[in-house]
């Protein structure tokens, strides 16, 4: 991986970007992309970077979402605490005892999720699960007033507090890895495409809300009207302790994974065996990921019009929907790779193929 690799997924992971609150990452994707695509939005807040090929058809569309998880401010006690609002998926577990940040209209906050300490706890609550609305966040205010004084309102976005962080043995340690990943991904593909005559046009699209509903990748594909899509995300890594090595996920630093099904989308078979064919010729590892819950842009963009053939690449990664998850620089690079050369491949014969089941 280069520097300037590393240094465009810092800038992505430690940018702001919580669902509805996508700007920081938008500017991030729109100062890099633009001086090799066109640059354009939807209505929804998504970008779309249009990089013209060789031909105007086929219209290869290769989402990332551009939100993370977090939260939202619902209250503010007497006390000054906040209480707040999961936006996207969480486990209870992972939420506290974190730092946080606290976008306010007059600047941001640190906070922390706090819960009452163990001594305060009886017997049966120490060995129940903290359920999340016994938790809060405490930014310091004397009180409600206090709380107001510093901007505070319901309805602020709240995302985690994680520093890049490089580790050993070539891993990345980063905030919203899910999907800001996804995001360098495709803004690599666009910069490796710049120097190649590619027979198709490639929308490379940031898109908002994925985690809250998918909802960006509806509207930007009907801004598209895309004919194949590759949808660029992360999958779980499950070589940690304590996980079941059944084949379901994989592992970090042994390539990309190529989704199976997940529990919106089952991909377009021929799509998904050009991506094996091509790994295979370009001598790129691949994993295979099934994943029973949980799913992507791509469930809305293949049933989009009359349909919309997609697959689903992502690179292996740890603990996500937490503060920080882990990826390895190798997987990263080996994901570009593929993505080059199965885009190269989508012409127009290639891609009519795909659909073409009644021959």
């Amino acid at each position: 991986m280069t520097p300037e690799t590393r240094a465009l997924l810092r800038e992505l992971s430690e940018a702001f970007g919580l669902p509805g609150a996508e700007e920081e990452v938008r500017a991030v994707m729109a100062r890099h992309l633009a001086p090799l695509a066109e640059i354009s939005y939807d209505r929804f807040g998504s970008l779309i970077a249009r990089k013209q090929g060789t031909q105007t058809e086929p219209r290869v569309m290769l989402p990332a979402h551009m939100d993370e998880v977090g939260l939202a401010v619902k209250q503010i006690t007497d006390d000054g605490f906040l209480r707040f609002t999961t936006l996207g998926g969480w486990w209870s577990q992972v939420v506290v005892s974190q730092r946080w940040t606290v976008r306010t209209r007059t600047g941001d906050l640190p906070a922390f999720s706090g819960t009452r300490p163990p001594h305060l706890l009886t017997d049966e609550e120490r060995n129940k699960p903290l359920a999340m609305k016994d938790m809060f966040l405490d930014i310091g205010a004397r009180n409600k007033d206090h709380a107001r004084e510093l901007g505070v309102r319901p309805g602020d976005a709240v995302i985690p507090y994680s520093p890049f962080v490089e580790m050993a043995g070539g891993r990345l340690l980063g905030k919203a890895w899910d999907d800001r990943v996804g995001c360098a991904l495709v803004i690599e593909l666009v910069q490796e495409l710049a120097k190649r005559d590619h027979p198709n046009t490639v929308f490379a699209v940031g898109t908002a809300q994925e985690e809250t509903g998918l909802h960006g990748a509806k509207t930007s594909a009907f801004a598209i009207q895309p004919q194949v899509a590759i949808v660029a995300e992360v999958t779980c890594a499950s070589d940690v302790p304590g996980s079941t090595q059944d084949g379901t996920y994989c592992d970090l630093g042994k390539g990309p994974g190529l989704c199976l099904r997940d529990s919106g989308m089952i991909p377009n078979r021929r799509l998904r065996d050009l991506v094996t064919s091509v790994a295979e010729e370009a001598k790129l590892p691949l994993q295979y990921v099934t994943m029973e819950r949980g799913t992507t842009d791509g469930t809305p963009i293949q049933v989009h019009g009359e349909g919309v053939p997609a697959v689903y690449l992502g690179v292996p990664t740890r603990y996500i929907h937490s503060h920080a998850g882990i990826i390895d620089e190798t997987d990263f690079d080996q994901t570009v790779q593929l993505l080059v050369e199965v885009v190269m491949r989508l012409d127009g014969e290639t891609v009519a193929g795909l659909t073409s089941f009644g021959t």
